[in-house]
């Protein structure tokens, strides 16, 4: 009897066979996958499996299955390979996690994009960018050597992990907003320090149009940034100065960002927002993470924390909330007892027609400014003024050109910090009687401190006669009883305004000055400068020294003498020389340096028979330190300091060949937002001075700047710049280099000496470098801070010069007065000419 079979059983079986037939495809189509074996790059055809890992090429960097600590959920992220502490920087499927141990895959799908199986081969996690369809098979991927994974079609880049962070913030990253399509690459942070889902904090850019950063707790700001200054770069150099990290910034139509980079890439650097909402700056170092920096700092640094028309403070770990001035608190009651939120309000309300402004200083600017362009500032008050609604305004020269920077704002000013050290100005808008009262009431503050300012001093001065009557009687007495005590080689005390906690100064007396020098012997003299010789000496302990004796025919005077100790004792950096202390006695004036033993870099670069000691990868060396030296002066020391007169005869060498500069007796100090000064005493050393301060007395940054190009090609070609005369062509290093560089041969300038042995494209980039630090024009100089990063970019696209100063100059200086060993630091406006 046959077998029947109902239409339920044949939709079964039948359903059975297809279910059958499609696991068999599957397995078909995963066998014919290819399993990675620490590759660096995914096509079509290969995948990644949960035990497996992507190496990127250089080794920093892997991507891979990973599982947190204490945590059952599995998760595909990138994380530093070669450092003992697994540390994740970006997660793919933050919302999706995959549970542990479970097969999980990394592939590229038939649609060309980036998936994430889980073992039910469903994918829970897609790149999910829009692809041709008659191209998704040749689409591939790559885990970069920044931590980047790209999605590539040929050269095309269609999805990279930069674009989609984490909490992570690494060199190459860029945070920005796209004002058209409002796309936004910003920072979220970790759910908790144990689950990547997305936490309440968010890092970005302000969709307002405001050139400012924030951090987000859900949608309310949490922590804001100074308004930026128009600056390109801000850039922040190490406690040891051997790597500087720089954040770029850009604004345009189309977009606001910055990009982080750093200078050495071996060096583990990283931002991170935490799950807490602190952002933290983070360097790898040895066995762990160390924080370099953290917002927000202290409790001013949350968001509006004493309310609109309040200025918080912070001292002595305290907090303190502030009106500003013609302004009184909203709620006296709330805020006697430390409840500021509610804010402050006019004293006197204002009356638009009848209005002035009152100057601020060393304060944070408020948020929600308005930015009105490039107007001058009294363009800018005007505007303001014009305004009924505008309630304050800043006004900034721009750090990039000729730009000004001028900003408004319009109804209750928020967020307000008071900052000496790093605030800007604001001028806030009071009716005119509250400013007449205001300026009253300072005035009589002014007296009375003044009054009170005399009585001290005449306290003071009475206090120290008696002091000097009382030690001058004593000493008598004891010079008297022949109980004077010899002399003590030193007394050591502490430089109150020196970096460093372990820097000290000496104080030294004439006697162990001659005991050290063995009175001044020839023998220990070292050499002589413009201010007097150096000697060589030997302290108990067998210390050795070099002191540097004032002569008395000098034009250095005590003021420089001071100013150059002053200076130094303040100055800590690896690549400045150390000042070990000062004698002072009589008409001596002494200074004492570290010994140096292999002197002065012109000692080596102009001597024939020492040249070739200065191999070429060591003077690239020489040229990087030395620039590291000057940023240190014009933008990380504690005082803004302008050398003048840096030449290869004040670059002075230690045992490892390693450069410090030294001779500070004619630096200047700036201010904090002072860019250049005036001098009617012109001095330096030919050769080396800028146009504008050899003709004009005008010397910046950009002065040394131009130093440092002539000592760059200097090191380059191992040509002295003064006394440098050709009878044909250029008659000048400056001209020779510019020749050479517009024919196409910069490479011919190097020092014959180490010809076989340099690198001919890095003694090109050296060259152009230093034809731009030349310019005629100080604007047409870049910066220490982009000279630096220019010798530490191997890519970097350098701008065209122009031709350079002093390239076409009659040789009107005594070639021999600049060879010697004795150099004067005295120019006249006489002794050079130009056509």
């Amino acid at each position: 009897m046959a077998e029947r079979i109902t239409l339920k059983e044949m939709q079964g079986k039948s359903l059975i066979g297809w279910l059958n037939i499609l696991g068999f495809l599957i397995t078909l189509f995963v066998s014919s996958l290819k399993f990675l074996t620490g590759a660096d790059n995914i096509v079509p055809g290969t995948f990644l499996s949960s035990n497996q890992t992507m190496v990127s090429a250089g080794g920093t960097f892997a991507l891979g299955f990973f599982s947190p600590e204490n945590s059952t959920k599995s998760y595909l992220g990138i994380w530093y390979n070669d450092i003992a502490q697994k540390t994740v920087i970006w997660v793919a499927n933050r919302e999706s996690p995959l549970a542990q141990n479970s097969s999980n895959t990394f592939l590229i799908g038939n649609d060309g994009n980036f998936l994430i199986w889980d073992n039910a081969r469903k994918a829970i996690w897609s790149s999910n960018v829009s692809i041709s369809n008659s191209t998704p098979k040749n689409t591939s991927g790559i885990l970069m050597d920044t931590g980047n994974l790209v999605l590539k079609l040929g050269e095309e880049i269609l999805w990279q992990s930069f674009d989609n962070p984490s909490d992570m913030f690494v060199p190459g990253m860029k945070i920005s907003l796209n004002h058209r399509t409002h796309k936004e690459i910003s920072l979220t942070s970790w759910l908790d320090e144990e689950d990547p889902q997305t936490g309440q904090f968010t890092f970005g850019i302000d969709p307002r149009g405001v050139l400012q950063a924030l951090i987000w707790k859900s949608s309310y700001p949490y922590y804001r940034t100074d308004v930026w200054d128009g600056g390109p770069t801000d850039v922040a150099l190490n406690s040891s100065g051997k790597y500087f990290a720089y954040i770029t910034k850009g604004f345009n139509d189309d977009e606001t960002y910055f990009i982080l980079s750093i200078s050495d890439n071996s060096i583990h650097l990283r931002y991170q927002l935490l799950s807490s909402g602190e952002m933290q700056l983070l360097e790898w170092r040895n066995t762990g993470w160390v924080v370099l920096a953290a917002v927000p700092e202290d409790e001013c640094d949350y968001y509006a924390r004493c309310g609109p028309y309040g200025s918080c403070i912070w001292s002595s770990s305290s907090l303190l909330c502030k009106c500003l001035m013609g302004f009184v608190p909203k709620n006296q009651q709330e805020w006697d007892t430390g409840n500021w939120t509610e804010g402050c309000a006019y004293q006197k309300e204002i009356k638009c027609n009848e209005d002035g402004f009152l100057r601020l200083g060393g304060m944070k600017l408020p948020d929600n400014s308005v930015w009105l362009g490039n107007l001058n500032s009294s363009a800018c008050e005007v505007e303001c003024l014009k305004n009924c609604s505008c309630s304050a305004y800043a006004y900034a020269n721009m750090s990039v050109g000729n730009s000004t920077r001028c900003l408004h704002w319009y109804g209750e000013l928020i967020d307000l910090v008071q900052n000496i050290t790093s605030g800007q100005d604001i001028y806030v808008r009071l009716d005119s009687s509250e400013l007449v009262r205001i300026r009253k009431s300072s005035s009589l503050k002014d007296k009375n401190k003044h009054q009170k300012a005399i009585v001290a001093a005449a306290v003071c001065m009475g206090l120290l006669f008696l002091g000097v009557a009382g030690y001058y009687l004593w000493r008598k007495r004891v010079e008297h009883q022949g109980q004077l005590k010899e002399d003590m080689p030193f007394r050591t005390f502490e430089a109150d305004e020196v970096e460093n906690n372990d820097s000290e100064l000496f104080t030294f007396t004439t006697r162990s000055i001659l005991a050290a020098t063995n009175n001044f012997s020839e023998a220990n003299k070292l050499g002589e400068g413009g201010f007097g010789p150096v000697y060589k000496g030997i302290l108990p302990g067998n210390k050795e020294v070099a002191i540097k004796r004032l002569s008395k025919k000098s034009q250095q005077g005590l003021e420089e003498f001071m100013n150059e100790l002053k200076l130094i004792a303040k100055l800590q950096h690896r690549n400045l020389v150390r000042l070990l202390g000062c004698c002072v006695q009589g008409e001596e004036r002494m200074l004492i340096y570290e010994y140096m033993p292999n002197q002065s870099l012109d000692k080596f670069l102009f001597d024939p028979l020492k040249q070739a000691n200065l191999s070429w990868h060591k003077r690239l060396q020489i040229i990087e330190d030395i620039a590291q030296g000057l940023l240190y002066l014009h933008k990380y020391s504690r005082l803004k300091v302008i050398h003048r007169d840096l030449k290869a005869g004040n670059v002075l060498l230690d045992g490892a060949m390693n450069p410090k500069i030294s001779d500070f007796g004619m630096a200047r100090i700036f201010g904090v937002n002072q860019t250049e000064a005036i001098t009617n005493r012109v001095m330096g050393t030919y050769g080396y001075m800028s146009p504008e301060y050899a003709f004009h007395g005008q010397f910046s940054e950009k002065s040394d700047v131009f130093s440092f190009g002539v000592l760059l090609l200097e090191i380059v070609s191992g040509k002295r710049s003064t006394g440098f005369y050709q009878h044909e062509g250029p008659h000048t290093l400056l001209g020779l280099a510019w020749e050479l560089w517009s024919n196409d041969r910069s490479a011919e300038l190097i020092d014959p000496s180490i010809r076989q042995t340099c690198d001919p494209q890095e003694v090109v980039k050296c060259v152009h470098l230093g034809l731009l630090c030349v310019q005629e024009s100080p604007l047409g100089r870049p910066t220490m801070s982009s000279v630096v990063l220019m010798l530490g970019k191997e890519t970097t696209l350098l701008p065209s010069p122009r031709e350079p100063a002093f390239s076409r100059i009659f040789k009107a200086y005594d070639s021999s007065s600049g060879v010697g060993s004795y150099s004067s630091n005295e120019l006249t406006m006489s002794s050079i000419s130009a056509r």
